[in-house]
């Protein structure tokens, strides 16, 4: 019976045998005999990856950014921030918080800078329904703006605590390893120390967001050597070195590092 099968395979046409299996991406590891040329209809996957990140274009940039719409209130928030002279995060920055506050079943928020509530509210749509978002800027006028946001936005009073004062004389008095997430946009001058604290405060788990990673796009040029891009630089790669995160950088708006701590 074996005969009369391995006829069949070899001349039904439509059942190639030898041609079952996908070329692999790695030709160069095949023995001589078995490699061929690349074809249009047969193109590695990962050539193909590596290819698609140059058609990066502005155009695409600006599509993610507006991807996910911001309603009245959020536009509202923003533009309060361009009227007191805050640099607010972007929507794409602010999907993001969103996402990773929803992907961490986020309870316990930590937000270094307030501002008018633009960032702010979108943790707190990502967040559980029963979570706090602590909030700590040195601007009491612009945290009762935010304040008003929040309510605006149907969030009661008791899902935030809003602190007026410095992030680095706050930090010290909150509890250890009680945070799902912090998020941190201050003076870059804080970066170093506002990085030290998450790892104190967060739970094994936890998520850091660092805003403005990438320095204004200053971030990968070696010429650039001004204080606030040596900073960054140096907080950023700090942070890629350690053995306590797992970070990821996003060139969302001003670029946004993300980290899990170990």
């Amino acid at each position: 019976m074996s005969a009369p099968l391995r006829l069949i395979l070899a001349t039904d046409s439509h059942r190639p045998v030898a041609a079952a299996a996908a070329p692999p991406c790695f030709p160069h590891l095949l023995p001589s005999a078995r490699r061929r040329p690349p074809t249009a209809a047969r193109r590695c996957p990962i050539a193909t990856v590596a290819r698609s990140v140059s058609t990066t274009t502005p155009q695409a940039l600006q599509f993610v950014e507006a991807y996910v719409a911001e309603d009245l209130v959020l536009r509202t928030a923003r533009s309060l921030a361009t009227e007191v002279g805050v640099d607010a995060v972007t929507p794409g920055v602010g999907a993001t918080l969103r996402f990773l506050a929803a992907a961490g079943g986020a309870r316990a928020v930590v937000e270094i800078g307030t501002g008018t509530g633009v960032s702010g509210l979108w943790l707190l749509r990502g967040m559980r329904p029963d979570g706090i978002l602590t909030t700590i800027d040195v601007e009491a006028e612009h945290q009762r703006i935010a304040r008003r946001i929040f309510q605006e936005a149907g969030f009661p009073s008791g899902r935030t605590r809003i602190i007026s004062g410095r992030a680095l004389d706050v930090l010290p008095r909150l509890a250890d390893g009680a945070y799902d997430l912090i998020f941190v946009d201050s003076e870059v001058a804080e970066y170093s120390a506002c990085v030290d604290a998450a790892l104190r405060l967060l739970r094994p788990g936890g998520m850091l967001a660092l805003h403005g990673a990438l320095a204004s796009g200053r971030i990968g040029d070696p010429a650039a050597r001004d204080v606030e891009t040596v900073t960054v630089r140096e907080v950023v790669k700090a942070i890629r070195e350690s053995e306590e995160w797992t970070p990821a950088l996003l060139p969302t708006g001003e670029g946004l590092l993300v980290a899990v701590k170990r």
